[in-house]
């Protein structure tokens, strides 16, 4: 297949020839000045040619993926060679799917291209529940008369660790600690009984609700360092539903809105770890009744299917397309800056620590169902 036959969805696909790529390195690696300055830089760093593609490395980027000779990865592009799950979805490689448009270091690149220097982050899927946070930095090179792009890169997946956390604490716990400290408060004037009894209600869903986000946090952080343990246990398909949507039936997103479970749901005995399995389906539940309006009805089902155990979630919204593109990220989030935790964690979860399947289908005519296989 000839290189101008190559499809592509965003950013160019055509390359250069592994000839052509070895004889850009020639010329780069002659000036042994650029080549030493190039490894003394304290960050991972990459020449890459017009076409994208990797003809200089420093020793800080091949340390980060753990090779010794820097030939394997030439000619190939940045999500190639940090493993991006989106590298081989087309022909063309890296850049050129549709996934591709949503990504900082292809746009830094491109940009990079037209003379500009560009900084931007983006967030490269290595596994369907991994991926690495990244800061980069493209800058244009002329050299030799050909326009290489100098692009640096700085894994910053532990500063958006902590900038989620951060914002889950001050958004979420904060907004649920000033609930119960507000309603705490106006108890002390109410003398009607029934009135009381009814705002302590409210004082103890609040503070439920409050241990919930905390336990939810502290579990996904957990999972995300490898240290969550099992606790596998058998119980019933419709016992769980049943449960989750009780669950949430008194949750605030749920006001004017209706749970019901499929009345074809099969009811099957299955193993895993319930906690987990409630957290999933919970946040799937939960995503489903934020994004459904007062009236609408969301559904729960479960069906088996030989040895295999699926879980469904489904109500009438249709979620536009740029945003699926983006659904399982960890830091996206529709609701703001550093919410992306729930879709996130159903993918965590399900898939790393439960081996199960995550993903959802989404479309204007039937509206979107989020779908556990067990």
């Amino acid at each position: 297949m000839k290189n101008e036959s190559l499809k592509t969805q965003f950013a160019p696909a055509e390359r250069y020839p592994i000839k052509e790529i070895k004889s850009q390195f020639k010329i780069l690696n002659n000036n042994k000045l650029l080549a030493n300055l190039i490894d003394s830089v304290s960050q991972m760093l990459v020449i890459l040619n017009p076409k994208r593609q990797i003809v200089f490395t420093n020793k800080f980027f091949r340390n980060f993926l753990d090779i010794e000779d820097e030939k394997s990865i030439f000619g190939s592009r940045i999500g190639e060679a940090l493993n991006c799950i989106h590298a081989n979805n087309a022909t063309g490689g890296c850049g050129t799917t549709e996934f591709c448009s949503k990504c900082g270091a292809v746009k830094a690149i491109l940009e990079s291209q037209k003379g500009l220097q560009s900084t931007k982050e983006c967030r490269i899927s290595i596994s369907d529940s991994d991926a690495l946070d990244l800061r980069v930095t493209a800058t244009p090179f002329l050299y030799d008369e050909t326009e290489y792009t100098i692009f640096v890169i700085n894994d910053i997946s532990h500063e958006k660790r902590r900038q989620t956390l951060e914002r889950f604490f001050f958004h979420d716990v904060l907004n649920s600690a000033g609930g119960i400290s507000g309603l705490s408060g106006i108890m002390k004037d109410i003398k009607d009984p029934d009135e009381i009894a009814e705002i302590s209600q409210m004082i103890n869903r609040s503070a439920e609700n409050l241990i919930e986000e905390i336990q939810s946090q502290r579990q996904l952080s957990a999972a995300e360092r490898g240290d969550l343990d099992l606790n596998i246990t058998e119980s019933s398909s419709l016992t769980q539903l049943k449960y989750i949507a009780e669950l949430y039936s008194k949750h605030e997103t749920t006001n004017g809105k209706i749970i019901k479970i499929d009345q074809t749901a099969e009811d099957f005995l299955f193993k895993t770890d319930m906690v987990l399995f409630r957290r999933i389906v919970g946040n799937m539940l939960k995503n489903a009744l934020e994004a459904t309006y007062v009236g609408s009805t969301v559904t729960l089902s479960s069906g088996k299917n030989q040895n295999q155990f699926n879980f469904s979630v489904h109500n009438n919204s249709y979620i536009d397309h740029s945003i699926q593109l983006q659904l399982f990220k960890r830091s996206f989030s529709t609701k703001g800056i550093g919410r992306g935790i729930g879709t996130y964690s159903m993918k965590l979860l399900g898939e790393k620590y439960l081996n199960g399947k995550v993903w959802f289908e989404s479309n204007k005519e039937k509206g979107t169902t989020f779908f556990l296989a067990l």
